[in-house]
């Protein structure tokens, strides 16, 4: 039974982790915005209102593609480690990964960056159209969602005893504010307002004005106080000791972000579009290699034998991901062309039988091998308090007591009347990351913590490098044309979770919002990419509707599965389109009862 209907209309379709989000997103739509105008004023509204989840601070992946254009596009706002972040300086300090939270792990600010390029190469309206709802969600408060609060209120002793600039801005009165209260950011709302201003100073040309915000948010009064503030902070992070941050208003300075052809495959008639290997993008084009060959249409998307496969095809992408993904620009060996190719993959699919593989080894490429690191974690002193074991895990996993959603990161995808169509999962810069810098009512992101420490591989630590992140939209076109968007919350676990809601689409002909119904099932077999990358090697964690039969069965098949309860995942499926009848379509996923569609 499905909980809502798939929504319908032929004016903008938008869906997004945020019921403000969305709402802003429309506004700007109805506004005669198109969708790439829209998805920066949600996107905007989501550093607000979402802090739990994403600030100007973290990093956004972003697929655009034009309602006249073929290929779509990718906008990477993930920014790099800082120019002095090598290997030597993080093993000189005795630490063996790099720490979850703190300055040591911060990354040059990539959101504003990107959402900045989406609006002055894709979008038509002014930064300050655009900027409008989040400024006065910020000036004039918000209501704190529920996942929010229970964030904050886990962190009130983090703040209180370590973090006073996170008090000052999250607390009220030094208490967490209540579900539904309403919750101001007044330095930020003054950032943000300085950002248009100086946007429109000495200029009235649109794309001038948005040149002139990324530089004072790059090279002006943001990134001087970034550089103030890291410069004279010792901050307590992960490891439970205090360091002092490597970020410079420099490295800032020196960075935008770029614009590049998406990755693409063909599956059953329909290109799918996904960012490179700075992400985790390329598993899921990846995982669509293996299954090619398979009938999956003749096999019900409960059933055990679909969730093997799919199983066992995520454990094999998913292990050459850990070895051979980094970013490209500084590791040009990647070696996607081989791993996408159908050769290879056909090959890596003789891999998958009918019993589960213990021990799925990445792929030898041209000769060439690669490991999968594995690194024993930091010893933690016992501080007290459960805030500390907060502080240690990289992810914001503030909520598990009360639900298994670790309440990580948003997504935000856009079809608007012209035919464009934009999927976007922003995240980093959370609040429990690192303290708010004073004066801009934000934290910096910690996407460093997925690099490893770790000699000669894609992914180790090195100044100027981009960290692989999780962050992976997707974008599907259809004769050349921009059809299915979506995006989700979840970390590693995002390429299986949205692989599911594609295939409900694509091979069992589900509506929009039945695709994100579907019964979830993902594995954790490989390290995670966060501090303390935590595995848990066999398993599947599996929701309670594939049913006790599928269950048993997945285990006589050697999978150890972890059953939770239905409708209990993370994965809050953000997912729009743009219909050959000319109408478009949204969905919203219902777990977490946060993610909110708006279709007119």
């Amino acid at each position: 039974m499905v909980s809502r209907p798939e929504l319908i209309g032929d004016i903008g379709a938008v869906s997004s982790t945020s019921p403000l989000a969305s709402g802003a997103a429309m506004a700007v739509l109805e506004q005669g915005g198109n969708a790439f105008d829209a998805a920066v004023a949600g996107g905007l509204v989501l550093q607000v209102v979402e802090p739990h989840s994403n600030g100007p601070g973290g990093d956004v992946a972003i697929i655009a593609q034009r309602s006249g254009e073929e290929n779509a596009s990718v906008i990477c706002g993930q920014g790099p480690m800082p120019s002095s972040a090598d290997l030597t300086h993080f093993t000189g300090l005795g630490l063996r990964q790099i720490p979850g939270s703190g300055l040591l792990p911060a990354t040059v600010p990539g959101a504003m960056g990107a959402w900045l390029r989406l609006l002055a190469d894709f979008g038509r309206l002014p930064l300050e159209t655009v900027a409008d709802p989040a400024i006065g969600y910020a000036t004039n408060g918000y209501p704190v969602m529920p996942d929010t609060a229970k964030a904050i209120d886990a962190l009130v002793p983090l703040f209180e005893d370590e973090w006073a600039s996170s008090g000052k801005t999250y607390l009220i009165g030094g208490r967490a504010p209540a579900a539904g209260e309403r919750l101001t950011n007044p330095d930020l709302a003054a950032v943000l307002r300085r950002l248009v201003t100086e946007a429109r100073a000495g200029s009235a040309d649109r794309n001038t004005q948005i040149e002139n915000a990324g530089r004072a948010f790059y090279e002006g009064f943001v990134a001087e106080a970034i550089d103030g503030f890291v410069a004279s902070t010792v901050v307590l992070d992960a490891s439970g000791r205090r360091h002092r941050g490597l970020l410079t208003g420099d490295d800032l300075a020196g960075w935008r972000a770029d614009v590049e052809p998406a990755l693409r495959r063909d599956y059953r008639g329909l290109t799918v579009n996904k960012p490179g290997p700075w992400s985790q993008g390329p598993v899921f084009l990846q995982q669509l290699a293996l299954l090619e060959g398979d009938d999956l249409s003749s096999l019900a998307p409960d059933s055990p034998e679909y969730v093997h496969l799919l199983t066992e095809a995520a454990k094999l992408a998913f292990a050459d991901r850990e070895a051979w993904y980094g970013d490209p620009a500084t590791h040009p060996g990647s070696p996607l062309t081989t791993l996408l190719s159908a050769e290879y993959n056909t090959a890596r699919r003789r891999l998958i039988e009918d019993r589960a593989n213990p021990s799925p080894a990445p792929g030898v490429l041209g000769g060439r091998t690669s490991e999968v690191p594995t690194v024993e974690p930091d010893p933690v002193p016992d501080w007290g308090g459960d805030w500390m074991g907060q502080l240690q895990s990289g992810m914001p996993t503030v909520v598990l007591r009360a639900t298994l959603d670790p309440g990580d990161t948003c997504a935000l995808v856009v079809a608007d009347r012209y035919g464009n169509l934009v999927a976007a999962v922003p995240s980093g810069g959370w609040l429990k990351s690192s303290p708010v810098v004073p004066g801009l009512g934000f934290p910096l992101g910690t996407r460093g913590q997925t690099m490893w420490l770790v000699e000669g591989h894609p992914n180790s630590v090195a100044g100027g490098k981009r960290p692989r992140t999780t962050l992976s939209p997707t974008l599907v076109s259809r004769d050349g044309r921009p059809y299915l968007a979506f995006g989700t919350p979840g970390g590693d676990r995002q390429d299986q979770w949205t692989l599911e809601t594609f295939l409900a689409v694509a091979e069992f002909g589900a509506d929009l919002q039945q695709s994100t119904e579907v019964p979830l099932f993902h594995t954790d077999h490989f390290p995670s990419s966060f501090t303390p990358r935590s595995r848990r090697r066999e398993t599947m964690v599996a929701e309670a509707g594939i049913g006790s039969a599928a269950v048993a069965e997945l285990r006589r098949r050697g999978h150890v599965v972890d059953v939770v309860p239905e409708m209990s995942m993370g994965a809050k499926a953000c997912i729009v389109s743009v219909g050959r009848d000319g109408f478009l379509r949204a969905g919203a996923g219902p777990r977490g009862r946060q993610a909110y569609a708006v279709c007119r």
